[in-house]
């Protein structure tokens, strides 16, 4: 019994952890929706560093594997990662220009197929096909008469926003996993308590 409440201890830790690191990105996803411009810059940072780091990675791959017939396409890719690192990384200001415009022609394009599709196919679910399909094309016309102006705040609201819901993802997950170990911990230690009781099912317990 020692060895299950020693697991059942680390076990509470790492959901605490868990729990711990929710709470911090909650915070940062927070602080980002109060300072959306300061998220936006921070986001194509963190893209640019992500993709340098990664064509880096990925070119020493190409050249351990070397002499096979991958070699030169792993050595384009990692070149053209480490390349788009470099521009976002100097230039993040355009970068989130290009992304902001690019999003709001996804939103454009995805309502227009959603509301066209919705009316023609006429679903079970076509009330909410075109309430998803007008709300992307609202949103789409929202970002595109406010670009350039709106590449300060978009990615960074989605960025923040992203933060926000994955932190309150591990708090749940974190607050739930706790609560479990403790209710097993607490059976196990009853059981080992009484050892001549027999232990009772649920369908026992409701008869």
């Amino acid at each position: 019994m020692n060895e299950s409440t020693a697991e059942g201890r680390k076990l509470s830790r790492s959901f605490g952890w868990l729990a711990l690191l929710g709470t911090l990105l909650v915070i940062a996803g927070v602080i980002g929706l109060v300072y959306t411009g300061v998220a936006t810059l921070t986001s194509m940072l963190l893209f640019g560093w992500l993709l340098l780091v990664g064509g880096l990675v990925g070119l020493l791959h190409a050249i351990e594997s070397r002499g096979t017939n991958y070699f030169w396409l792993g050595v384009v890719v990692a070149a053209l990662n480490i390349a788009a690192g470099v521009v976002v990384i100097k230039h993040p200001e355009g970068t989130a220009e290009a992304l902001t415009m690019f999003a709001a022609l996804l939103f454009l394009t995805g309502g227009v197929f959603r509301l066209v599709g919705s009316v023609v196919v006429r679903g079970p679910q076509m009330g909410w096909t075109l309430l998803q399909g007008a709300f992307g094309l609202l949103l789409g016309l929202l970002v595109l008469f406010d670009w350039p102006h709106s590449s300060l705040y978009v990615l960074g609201c989605f960025f923040s926003l992203a933060l926000l819901f994955d932190g309150l993802g591990l708090i749940a997950i974190g607050v739930g996993g706790r609560r479990i170990v403790s209710m097993v911990s607490e059976r196990l230690d009853d059981t080992a308590a009484s050892p001549d009781e027999p232990i009772k099912s649920p369908e026992d317990e409701r008869k």
